[in-house]
């Protein structure tokens, strides 16, 4: 079950802060099957698709915080991943549809391992599919659409070596 959005950290300091820019440090997983498709996620509300993602909690690692929102998003456990590149600075800065600004600091991570059964429809989720990298679900948000569009470049670009943007 995941945490209210009143209960989150975040939730927490806007109800203090109000609109103001913040750099929120969070996750986006990439998972593939054995055909080389992207699971995406359709995030309740929002009528648009995405990969598993979410920021992190108080008290909580990064590594933590992608276990925790692949679970609440897919309902499959993070068994083993690598972190293939960091999303941060001005470039990455985006104001949601409530008026609150983020300037992204975004750890991306490959689960290359996973169990369970993927669960298509979650608190924060009313589906999970797997997609061609070469054809997107819908994601009506251009930034976004931008973002996953670099992801996956980084992904297909990734060597070993942590890629910082």
């Amino acid at each position: 079950m995941s945490v209210s959005w009143a209960e989150s950290y975040v939730g927490q300091l806007r109800e203090k802060v109000g609109h103001i820019q913040l750099i929120v440090p969070s996750i986006r997983a990439i998972l593939r099957n054995e055909r080389g498709e992207i699971l995406f996620i359709d995030r309740r509300g929002e009528n648009s698709w995405g990969m598993p993602a979410g920021s992190i909690e108080l008290n909580e690692s990064i590594t933590d915080c992608l276990k925790r929102e692949v679970f609440e998003e897919t309902g499959l456990i993070v068994e083993h991943a690598t972190p293939i590149s960091l999303y941060s600075g001005a470039e990455h800065v985006q104001t949601n549809h409530f008026g609150d600004a983020y300037q992204m600091f975004e750890f991306v991570f490959l689960v290359e391992q996973w169990s369970g059964e993927i669960v298509t429809e979650t608190d924060e989720t009313t589906d999970a599919k797997f997609f061609p990298p070469d054809q997107l679900p819908p994601i009506d948000d251009a930034y976004w659409l931008q973002h996953t569009i670099d992801v996956l470049k980084d992904l297909k670009n990734f060597r070993g070596s942590l890629i910082l943007k």
